[in-house]
């Protein structure tokens, strides 16, 4: 048997390794099967071995040019090793080092524990974030395996909970949205105004309901059971897609894998962004793919802002107006302005508190509205009109 023929078990039947397409999907005729491969998902692959003995996690953070955060998410994460769960026996972590140019790899390297690989060569069709993670996902060990972001920071335990929490809601998907740290004026105005809209179109109750079509994850926590990986083809499947996590959501949901998703302030953190200028690129990629209505959500949030401040002004004009006979009726005027300012204004807020945001930064939201809207277009554009955009000096096709 060639190396990369499919494993066969004693009654001949076949049977899959991580990354091969679930076998209810059929099974390769003896005579050529690589024929068959052709026919089935994107990303299936046949040379994959399983470890002689499965520890209880890999967790995998793939690291390009991270040497600002990637220190504090190892430090969280080398902390949980305790007796009953220890690191290099019970579970593994592996950091995969992206082609950076600065000092993330020398930082994975002072972490005793942590294994360190260099990710391959990016082949065509694939983005360098998936590319890194199956570099390590075809080496992990673990029952489980957890994708984590290197700008997160873990709370205490928060790994042995989230398998539980797992198996408790008998689903092979886990992803957690995490409490989000921001700095500065336009991070703290944009943020709120994103998550909020992320949580009204991905209500987390209708994400977990396997009833709902609706999926959605977060690549800055994704834990996957190895059996439910291996029925969604693993990486490859979603090799080219720039929101690889949301990707894999629906794959879940159509392979019925179960799919759990939350918001888990109490499990784990993230600062996205040190930088405005990281923070544009990285919206402009990805807003066009969570909204599909880009354009009319940009119309919406416009008029959101043309109301919230122009309403006050008028209705100013309007109570110093000088007109005579009719200055009552002005006046009135510009209370009803008022009262429907008001109305605006709550709406608004009730809108910004889904976002899980603290107050202080949701009262600035209305400031980041104007960046919103000219994100939404710019995001629309790259991906409808250029059809391409870019992340972390990599261009990819949309």
């Amino acid at each position: 048997m060639s190396k990369d023929e499919p494993k066969r078990n004693r009654s001949g039947s076949w049977t899959p390794v991580l990354g091969l397409a679930d076998p209810a999907e059929g099974t390769p005729p003896a005579a050529d099967w690589r024929e068959w491969a052709g026919k089935t998902a994107p990303g299936t692959v046949f040379d994959q071995p399983e470890p002689e003995e499965l520890i209880e996690l890999t967790v995998i953070v793939p690291a390009r040019n991270e040497q600002d955060c990637l220190g504090e998410c190892l430090k969280s994460l080398v902390s949980q090793s305790e007796e009953i769960f220890a690191l290099g026996r019970d579970w593994e972590l592996i950091v995969v080092d992206d082609h950076s140019t600065d000092r993330t790899a020398e930082i994975a390297r002072g972490f005793g524990g942590v294994t360190l690989l260099d990710a391959g060569k990016i082949e065509a069709g694939w983005t360098g974030k998936s590319n890194a993670v199956w570099t390590a996902a075809r080496r992990a060990r673990g029952r489980w395996l957890l994708f984590t972001d290197a700008d997160t920071v873990h709370e205490p335990g928060d790994l042995r909970r989230a398998m539980h929490e797992a198996e408790r809601h008998k689903v092979g998907m886990l992803s957690y949205s995490p409490r989000q740290i921001v700095r500065g004026l336009a991070q703290r105005s944009l943020m709120p105004l994103v998550f909020c809209e992320l949580a009204l179109a991905y209500p987390p109750s209708k994400v977990s309901d396997p009833a709902q079509r609706i999926a959605a994850a977060n690549g800055q926590f994704l834990l996957v059971e190895r059996e439910a990986y291996r029925k969604l083809g693993g990486h490859p499947s979603v090799a080219g897609k720039v929101l690889e996590d949301v990707e894999l959501a629906f794959l879940a949901k159509r392979r019925k894998v179960g799919l759990r998703f939350r918001y888990a302030d109490d499990a784990v953190s993230a600062r996205m962004y040190r930088s405005t200028a990281a923070m544009i690129e990285s919206w402009t990629k990805n807003l066009k793919l969570l909204f599909n209505n880009a354009l009319l959500l940009a119309l919406f949030r416009a008029l959101d802002f043309a109301l919230l401040f122009g309403l006050p002004i008028l209705a100013y004009k309007l109570w110093n107006a000088r007109l005579g006979a009719h200055a009552l009726e002005w006046l009135g005027a510009g209370w009803v302005l008022a009262l429907l300012w008001l109305r605006t204004l709550f709406r608004f807020y009730a809108r910004v508190a889904k976002s899980n945001f603290p107050f202080q930064d949701c009262a600035l939201a209305p400031l980041g509205l104007p960046l919103f809207v000219a994100l939404l277009y710019r995001s629309w554009f790259q991906h409808r009109i250029l059809k391409r955009v870019s992340w972390k000096g990599r261009s990819y096709p949309s």
